[in-house]
């Protein structure tokens, strides 16, 4: 069993409660994890998303790190192709000024996912393949090292400590590597495919001043009920909100459970909900334990980074205490 657990929350919508609502949920969610002993809550960052509120990270941050005491609060991620590095430095740098020692830098390469997006946004496709260069400049903000912008400082962030982690599937993982940072890979859907690329991070590698050794954290959907069925249908919403997406081309507030089951679905839209169902660790607390065991024994995970959405908050909230107590939090 991994026993360091935490919870990356993407302020999902919900029919009939708004953005808002679910920033605010957010929050309520994160004083919760904090209860519960969770070791970090991170936030995400998507831009113009129907079913997703959190479209400014650092800024939802804030606000979590605000709202509690101990628990590490940061990003899952800033995707550092859509801004500029320096502005990212001083932004992280205000945060761990305001709240020192407990926030994390969590970085992903992602740029907008529509060509609208992108051009509001001011950037490309081809800004992606830049992460790595990106990444060493953000870095050098925080320790003082950059020389392409003489006689400029990232204030307050220059010389302070803050913890950063690549989120990464593939090329990315090398990158961790290489500049000696954790990693953080999804999903569990694909353990096989998330042993592979966490094997060929350990392998390249390189120690650094952030961290001397490889630091591997995992992340996907769990959910923990007291029977199996209960725990099937706290992944339905999510499950049902992508199978949409991939049909009509939007992705939904999440819709109650009972709803989706009763939805008439042509074969395609079956399929695809079926397939998005399939795969995620669920179902009772012995048998997520089992299923956590394995999740270790193949991948050697430092810490496991829980993703899990959906429309019952209540049946979140119990999920999300289930887990806890099996991993003896």
């Amino acid at each position: 069993m991994i026993r360091k657990l935490s919870i990356l929350d993407r302020s999902r919508t919900r029919e009939g409660h708004p953005a808002p609502q679910a920033l605010r949920d957010t929050v309520e969610l994160a004083r919760t994890a904090e209860e519960l002993g969770y070791h970090r809550f991170w936030v995400s960052e998507h831009h113009s998303v129907p079913g997703v509120a959190g479209s400014a990270p650092t800024v939802l941050a804030a606000a979590v790190a605000g709202a509690t005491h101990r628990i590490r609060v940061g990003t899952g991620g800033v995707m550092l192709p859509n801004h500029q590095p320096l502005v990212v430095a001083e932004q992280f740098g205000v945060l761990e000024s305001l709240f020192p020692g407990r926030i994390d830098m969590g970085l992903g390469r992602s740029v907008g996912f529509t060509g609208g997006i992108r051009r509001a946004l001011g950037r490309d496709t081809g800004d992606a393949d830049r992460f790595e260069e990106q990444l060493a400049e953000l870095l050098g903000w925080l320790d003082g090292t950059q020389r392409a912008h003489p006689e400029v400082h990232a204030r307050p962030a220059e010389g302070l400590r803050i913890p950063a982690y690549v989120l990464a599937t593939g090329e990315g993982a090398g990158i961790a590597a290489r500049a000696g940072l954790p990693l953080v890979v999804g999903d569990l859907r694909a353990r096989g495919r998330v042993s592979e690329i966490v094997r060929a991070y350990r392998e390249e590698f390189r120690p650094s001043a952030r961290a001397v050794e490889p630091y591997v954290v995992v992340s996907g959907t769990v959910a923990v009920a007291a029977t199996e069925e209960e725990a099937r249908r706290i992944l339905v919403p999510e499950a049902w909100a992508l199978a949409h997406s991939r049909t009509r081309g939007s992705f939904p507030p999440l819709r109650p459970a009972q709803e989706i089951e009763a939805l008439e679905m042509t074969p395609k839209e079956r399929e695809l909900y079926e397939g998005a169902l399939a795969g995620h660790v669920h179902g009772t607390e012995d048998r997520v334990a089992a299923e956590l065991s394995e999740v270790a024994d193949r991948t050697g995970a430092d810490e496991l980074l829980v993703t899990t959405s959906t429309y019952d908050r209540t049946a979140l909230l119990d999920s999300y205490a289930r887990l806890a107590r099996i991993a003896g939090l």
